[in-house]
């Protein structure tokens, strides 16, 4: 009997075996057009368009920038590229990774390990691992009081009650949802800045 397919064909014509990723089947475009197509929270937001995981990685970039402002370029790029994962997989929100029970993490981490080896990120320390977490973390406070329909004493509940300097907390109190192509052409900009370390 034939094993299932395990692969993913990529507009731009690569395959990319989901089991075993390699590198050189992973393009930056092919992943800014998968994360502007997945909705964060589940498309359960605020606006006209959904809030993509491309701009939610955006986010965590520039949160990531602000709370540690001597990380180099690599370790920003490191940041915006934490959920690339989803332009496969898509964004499965916690709460259905945990009922699924599968090794989903493992699976996720593998596919980003490839991711940054393709663009030469490497592995990160801990303490960038952790210091992405946190501003996903506060990343998920914003859209979740401002996007997602959570009151403030909800989300703090879940996520904490983020401190961040004043000019980035006034410029994340204004997100709004991008369109599909604002926000992968926004994420290939960003992309495009901090790849050249």
């Amino acid at each position: 009997m034939k094993p299932p397919r395990a692969w993913q064909r990529m507009l731009s014509g690569r395959r990319l075996d989901l089991l075993a990723p390699k590198p050189e089947d992973i393009e930056i475009e092919d992943i800014a057009h998968g994360l502007a197509r997945v909705a964060r929270w589940n498309g359960q937001t605020v606006g006209d368009h959904a809030f993509s995981v491309a701009q939610h990685s955006l986010v965590v970039a520039d949160i990531v920038a602000a709370i540690e402002p001597d990380f180099s370029a690599r370790e920003l790029c490191a940041a915006l590229l934490h959920d690339s994962p989803e332009y496969v997989v898509g964004d499965l929100i916690s709460p259905f990774k945990a009922a699924i029970g599968l090794d989903y993490k493992s699976f996720e981490q593998k596919l980003l390990a490839a991711i940054y080896g393709r663009f030469d990120i490497g592995e990160m320390d801990a303490y960038v691992i952790s210091a992405i977490k946190r501003a996903d973390t506060i990343a998920a406070y914003y859209e979740a009081t401002l996007l997602a329909g959570f009151e403030p004493e909800e989300a703090e509940r879940f996520f904490g009650r983020p401190a961040l300097p004043e000019k980035i907390d006034r410029e994340l109190r204004t997100l709004t949802p991008l369109s599909t192509n604002a926000a992968q052409r926004q994420f290939l900009d960003g992309f495009k800045k901090l790849s050249r370390f």
